[in-house]
C-alpha cells in the first residue's frame, strides 16, 4: 500500500512496487490507510510522514498496536531527513526510511534491506 497525500508520489511509488511484483492499493492519509489495513493487512506500506487527517507517525504507531498474524513492512518515504526524525520513525515502528525525492534505485535498495527487493 502506498500512503501519501500527493497523487503524483503515489503514482511513482506504485509503479516501482508493482514492477517488483506487488499488488498495490493507495491511501491519501493515515486514517484511510488504517481502515484499509483493518480490512486487509498488506505486506508492505510506503508511508509519507506529513499528511492531513493522520500523520505517518501516528499511523505507524496505531498500526503496530493492531493485532495481526503478520506485521507489514513499513518504509517511510518522506522529506523529513534529519537524524532525529529518522530515529523517531524507526522507534515508532517503521522498518526502513527513504528520503524524498527518491528514485527507483534508492527505493529498491531500501526494500532489499528489509528482504523485499
Amino acid at each position: 500500500m502506498v500512503v501519501d497525500d500527493s497523487r503524483m508520489i503515489r503514482k511513482v511509488a506504485r509503479r516501482i512496487v508493482e514492477d517488483l511484483g506487488f499488488e498495490t492499493a493507495e491511501a491519501e492519509n493515515g486514517e484511510e490507510a488504517l481502515a484499509r489495513c483493518k480490512a486487509a493487512m498488506p505486506d508492505l506500506i510506503l508511508l509519507d510522514w506529513n499528511m492531513p487527517v493522520m500523520s505517518g507517525i501516528e499511523f505507524v504507531t496505531r498500526l503496530r498496536a493492531l493485532p495481526a498474524d503478520r506485521a507489514p513492512r513499513v518504509v517511510f518515504c518522506t522529506s523529513n531527513s534529519g537524524a532525529v526524525d529518522i530515529h523517531k520513525g524507526i522507534e515508532a515502528g517503521a522498518d526502513e526510511y527513504v528520503i524524498k525525492p527518491f528514485d527507483e534505485a534508492s527505493l529498491r535498495a531500501k526494500l532489499g534491506n528489509i528482504g523485499l527487493g
